[in-house]
């Protein structure tokens, strides 16, 4: 996107560039669609905190192999491997705040079954699971799911 303003015989010339609301959203957008295709990995970028736990999830339930995380100086790459586990994966946005005692309506309504699938959530202790999260008996907000 190229923005020519002209004002008293000058020419000025703006870059405005896309911004990323959500690079969790970009992750998993993805990884997804690389997953579709049957792709044996897939190039994330950037990287951010959340990205990574979230990853780190997906990897201990085994729905992901290992992922690296390229340091380029910048905002970094991931380079995940994907085992063709993933049947959909996607981010809850806003992210609504759930008490312990609401997870269950979150797994009924996002989730496909009872035993499949995983809603991470963002709490105090850490982000984790909704299996884990009740377990501790905590809650948080949701930061999107898979399975």
């Amino acid at each position: 996107n190229l923005t020519i303003t002209l004002d008293a015989g000058s020419c000025l010339v703006e870059q405005s560039a896309m911004v990323r609301m959500s690079v969790l959203n970009d992750c998993l957008r993805s990884i997804f669609n690389a997953e579709k295709r049957g792709k044996r990995q897939v190039l994330v970028r950037p990287v951010s905190k959340v990205i990574v736990k979230f990853l780190q999830q997906m990897m201990k339930h085994g729905y992901i192999g290992e992922f690296e995380i390229v340091d380029d100086h910048r905002s970094g790459k991931i380079v995940v491997e994907l085992i063709g586990r993933i049947n959909k994966c996607g981010v809850i946005s806003p992210r609504f705040d759930v008490c312990h005692n609401e997870i269950e309506q979150w797994v009924v309504n996002l989730l496909p079954a009872r035993q499949f699938g995983h809603i991470i959530l963002s709490t105090s202790l850490g982000i984790m699971d909704h299996e884990e999260a009740r377990r501790k008996h905590t809650g948080g907000k949701v930061l999107g799911f898979f399975y």
